[in-house]
């Protein structure tokens, strides 16, 4: 059970991760302003730098290998593993996910500089 919360978790910061960079620019198209809530929430995407940095040097993401030996000991598969490992996790090489990693990073800091944040609304 805490196995399912861990992925659970786990699939709500890729989730937050992968859509802050979209609803930033939506933010920015619609003059919405960088306020102390999604000023915080911007940088908290910058965690994917430190994923694809943890990702060059090899080393497994803390949740899933907390996932993993929380799994060992389990016997049975549940409904929450099977739906969220099937969206969370590929059969790939681990260069793939290297080099997603990195691209999306990459986008994260272009929208930093695109899109700095700023404590108010943008004036029209």
């Amino acid at each position: 059970m805490l196995a399912d919360a861990i992925v659970v978790v786990h699939l709500s910061i890729v989730l937050f991760v992968v859509t802050m960079v979209p609803l930033v620019y939506l933010g920015a198209a619609r003059h919405w302003g960088m306020g102390p809530k999604l000023a915080l929430a911007s940088s908290a995407s910058r965690r994917i730098v430190v994923i694809a940095a943890e990702s060059l040097l090899g080393i497994d993401c803390p949740l899933t290998v907390w996932e993993d030996t929380l799994r060992r000991q389990e016997t049975a598969t549940g409904f929450i593993e099977r739906w969220v490992d099937g969206v969370l996790f590929y059969d790939a090489p681990t260069w793939v996910f290297t080099v997603a990693y990195i691209a999306f990073a990459a986008l994260v800091a272009l929208t930093w500089v695109a899109v700095p944040p700023s404590r108010g609304p943008r004036k029209r």
